[in-house]
């Protein structure tokens, strides 16, 4: 397996990045708004990993009639838009122990490095330019929400990133993610390895629940498989 990877698709926040769950915090802050009251573990328990709309639309749909979400969420997703862009203007953001060792070593071996995320390109972007990552410096490309029709769990930002390397077998990719629909993308674009790590969203345990070929504690345990 070692010799057959080619890509290793990273998630970005909680796995790769640390910015203190500040996107949760805000989703939950603008969901509340609208008079719920949603803890930030049922907002991670739900909208980890997911396009934010979506997110917005299946954590409200816990306590709301499918017929009246679309219109609220909408306008929570313009609240919570309105109130990123705020808190990450003031935002420290940092990478996790070890990330960008792991992703020179990958790069050592002819491996790409990939992010992708459910966040859309330009929030992405931002945090990026807050870590002063370069594409074709630190990694090799970044897929986002934007850049598909369908956004986690369906496994359309792998297979972009694939079609981009001309990568056809997906044995030859791994995917790297902190939340249960991370592994779950994986899965559905049957990638050789599929990592879950407990530095973000979701804990061991509910990260078990979607049965990852492996489950580490730190990013830099992934050089132990590849």
């Amino acid at each position: 397996m070692k010799n057959m990877i080619k890509l290793v698709v990273f998630d970005m926040a909680g796995t790769t990045i640390d910015e203190d769950n500040v996107v949760y915090k805000t989703l939950r802050k603008a969901i509340n708004k609208e008079g719920y009251d949603f803890s930030l573990e049922k907002v991670l328990e739900h909208g980890a990993g997911k396009e934010k709309l979506q997110a917005i639309k299946d954590i409200i749909a816990l306590e709301k009639a499918l017929v009246d979400i679309l219109k609220e969420a909408d306008k929570i997703y313009n609240v919570f838009s309105n109130l990123l862009k705020m808190n990450y203007e003031k935002l420290d953001v940092k990478t996790y122990e070890g990330t960008v060792n792991v992703f020179q070593e990958l790069k050592n071996q002819n491996i790409r490095v990939i992010l992708n995320t459910g966040y859309n390109r330009k929030t992405a972007s931002s945090l990026l330019a807050k870590l002063y990552w370069e594409q074709g410096v630190h990694y090799d490309l970044l897929v986002t929400a934007d850049d598909v029709i369908k956004s986690r769990p369906h496994p359309d930002m792998i297979l972009k990133a694939m079609q981009h390397y001309y990568v056809d077998d997906p044995s030859e990719v791994v995917k790297v993610g902190d939340s249960i629909i991370d592994i779950e993308e994986g899965q559905n674009a049957k990638c050789g390895i599929t990592f879950g790590v407990t530095t973000g969203a979701h804990t061991k345990e509910q990260l078990a629940s979607a049965n990852p070929s492996y489950i580490i504690n730190s990013l830099t345990e992934i050089l132990e498989y590849l």
